[in-house]
């Protein structure tokens, strides 16, 4: 029994319309892979780039841009120096510290920290630690010419159980030396302050006692330990150090935060990059399904091919049809990519906590990482080469499927026909 005419032109319509169909899903996962890959990128590299910006600030708001030590340790004439310091043009201010390292002993426990000296009036313009006190003043410590006050972080103060008027005795492990041996010297301090940095680290490790104070627990005169010094542009703070070297030189070494700092921002850098390449790779997976698509939609328009060759049609024309299709896909993926990954870091704290109150989880442990809110930063450099590499990657994906197309014979595809 013979088919009716009409049956073979309905069963190839529908073969015709099944291939197109596969195709256009095909395209469309291409364009999804794409849109993927450049909002997962722009958005991990808002958060790293936050991140490194939280940190920077919570390290620079409570330690100075530049330091001044000495190799033979504690110095005196340091107001001079200072003065010397702030004349230069680049320099905010500048003010002395002592830094050393003790023991507190409360009625409960004992707990040893980093005591730090400072001169209450000069280090409110070095540093911010005074917007980081929560309860208390700073001025406090030098308040009615009490000088045994102290100034601790709130996560030290919940360990030691400490509230505003306790008093803690600061021991210093070398001591004097007596005919019975090395006996530590203690010196009873009042609590006039809890400040909170953020910073998990600083708020458990970190106290504060007016410069005087810690001279006289120490026995080292009016000297300290070195200068702290604020300037103008913190991305030129190694610049200027080797300026202050060069004005004070030896016996002076001169440190800035980011010498301080470079392995930790270092890690930061290079886990930056490695994600990048990593998540680049969802931005390849798109790559080879537009790959899939050109050389399927080549392989069904092969007919269509050939006869626009026969007609006169050029390589060079025929390739641009479907690397232009290509880019269409490319350029469609990567602004709505770049748009999607955009809005959600501008508006990622508001949705990392909706979903911490709605599934009743922590994203951010406080006593894990450096910061205690999830950052986003937007940068328009990382914007720019993320969408760059997203459209040179699709562009180069339709090079091999132009060529096919392009070296096709019309002669060898219409012999048959």
């Amino acid at each position: 029994m013979k088919m009716p005419f009409e049956f073979f032109i309905a069963l190839r319509y529908l073969r015709a319309k099944r291939k197109q169909t596969f195709i256009s899903f095909i395209t469309f996962i291409s364009i999804l892979g794409v849109i993927l890959g450049v909002m997962a990128l722009i958005v991990v590299l808002s958060v790293m780039s936050g991140f490194q910006t939280a940190l920077r600030e919570k390290i620079l708001g409570t330690n100075a841009h530049v330091i001044v030590l000495n190799y033979e340790g504690y110095f005196k004439n340091y107001n001079e120096l200072i003065d010397s310091i702030k004349k230069k043009e680049d320099v905010v201010d500048a003010a002395p510290f002592i830094i050393t390292q003790v023991l507190l002993s409360s009625k409960e426990r004992a707990y040893g920290v980093v005591l730090r000296g400072i001169d209450v009036e000069k280090q409110a313009k070095v540093t911010n630690l005074e917007k980081q006190i929560k309860s208390g003043r700073l001025a406090d410590l030098n308040d009615n010419g009490r000088e045994n006050n102290l100034l601790i972080g709130k996560e030290l103060a919940r360990n030691l159980n400490l509230y505003l008027g306790d008093n803690i005795t600061v021991i210093l492990p070398m001591g004097q030396m007596t005919p019975m041996g090395m006996i530590p010297k203690m010196l009873t301090f009042k609590v006039v302050g809890i400040f909170e940095t953020g910073m998990f680290e600083y708020d458990s490790n970190l106290v504060y006692a007016n410069l005087h104070s810690v001279q006289k627990l120490l026995e080292i005169g009016d000297t300290v330990t070195g200068i702290e010094v604020k300037v103008k542009d913190i991305l030129k703070a190694d610049i200027i150090g080797l300026e202050i070297q060069k004005m004070l030189g030896f016996p002076f070494k001169v440190r800035n935060w980011k010498e301080m700092n470079k392995n930790l921002f270092s890690a930061l850098k290079l886990e930056k990059t490695a994600l990048f390449i990593i998540l680049l790779l969802i931005v390849l997976v798109a790559a080879f399904n537009i790959i899939t698509t050109l050389v399927m939609l080549v392989m069904e328009k092969n007919k269509d091919i050939a006869i626009l060759k026969s007609m006169g049609a050029t390589h060079k024309s025929i390739g641009k049809i479907f690397i232009l299709q290509g880019v269409i896909i490319g350029i469609v993926g990567t602004f709505i990519g770049g748009f999607l990954g955009v809005l959600i870091s501008l508006n990622l704290h508001g949705i990392v906590s909706f979903i911490e109150r709605t599934f009743k989880v922590e994203l951010l442990a406080r006593d894990v990482y450096f910061i205690d809110k999830f950052p986003s930063q937007v940068d328009s450099l990382d914007v720019f080469l993320v969408c760059l590499f997203s459209f040179l990657i699709c562009f180069l994906a339709t090079l091999y499927p132009a060529r096919q197309a392009s070296k096709m014979d019309p002669a060898e595809v219409l012999r048959y026909e």
